[in-house]
């Protein structure tokens, strides 16, 4: 059964942002809210392919720059 939630003292820029967030996604301010919990609380899986390119857009060196990376920091200690 559904359940009716309530936020108080939410504060002012706090508000006006979320109704920014709420008109730029075409949604009511309780759609907005709504939205950001179902993605808060159910987080969409990543594709191989989207993982992939969210891991190569962090700039990740492969294991032997990695192996080396720590033992020059090991070393300078």
């Amino acid at each position: 059964m559904p359940v009716n939630l309530s936020i108080k003292n939410v504060p002012d820029e706090l508000v006006e942002r979320l109704r920014e967030r709420a008109k730029r996604h075409h949604r009511s301010l309780q759609g907005e809210l709504m939205a950001i919990l179902e993605e808060a609380l159910n987080p969409r899986r990543l594709t191989v392919e989207e993982a992939y390119k969210k891991i190569r857009a962090l700039g990740l060196t492969t294991g032997d720059e990695t192996a080396l990376l720590v033992r020059e920091d090991r070393d300078a200690r």
